[in-house]
């Protein structure tokens, strides 16, 4: 029933998880006014600047058109699309090394750099609030937010994720979280919501 929504004030009064769903969404639109800031300074669109970004700072494998679709959650025309306005403006280079000729990597030229360096900075304003919370309360945000990550991901909802809990080197013993490939045991603050070294269970 309509009344039943999370953006009912009176269905959130009642229900702590509605108020959560709701401030989350209030801050996803932080992330969009601050992308669309940076995205209207260099002339490119938000999905282009989170492209360039994604390139600087993942390995090879990962940036091709099929593995960003499922990244950003859109279609692959949409990516193609803006790899082609990126390759035009001379901020990307495709690499056809691969043993199929039509499928590429993706990865900056020096303009693509120079762009990246001028907008990968575009969270420090909401960086800059919640280094402002006390430690205690950042870890618990961070156990509670890395949890949820990886169920939305179980439940089909977040298509890719490289957090601990989805990897095949991650253990849950009785008292502790423990990484096989780093063989140590992981705290609170250890757990990666994006690490290089993840592998699918």
């Amino acid at each position: 029933m309509i009344h039943k929504s999370d953006f009912n004030p009176n269905q959130q009064q009642k229900d702590i998880s509605s108020k959560i769903v709701t401030g989350l969404e209030r801050i996803s639109e932080v992330f969009k006014v601050l992308l669309w800031e940076k995205a209207k300074l260099v002339g490119l669109s938000p999905i282009q600047i989170q492209i360039l970004i994604f390139i600087t700072f993942h390995k090879q494998e990962l940036c091709n058109v099929s593995h960003l679709a499922k990244e950003f959650n859109v279609t692959k025309p949409t990516i193609s699309d803006a790899i082609k306005v990126l390759d035009k403006k001379a901020m990307i280079i495709k690499d056809y090394s691969s043993s199929d000729n039509r499928s590429y990597t993706i990865q900056l030229s020096e303009l693509g750099k120079e762009i990246v360096s001028k907008t990968s900075d575009f969270t420090h304003p909401l960086k800059d609030q919640i280094d402002h919370i006390e430690q205690t309360d950042l870890n618990n945000l961070f156990h509670s937010l890395s949890e949820l990550i990886y169920k939305l991901n179980r439940k089909g909802i977040l298509t890719v994720q490289r957090t601990c809990f989805g990897c095949k080197f991650y253990k849950k013993t009785s008292t502790a979280d423990y990484c096989n490939l780093l063989e140590k045991e992981l705290l609170n603050e250890d757990i990666r919501l994006d690490c290089p070294e993840y592998e699918e269970r």
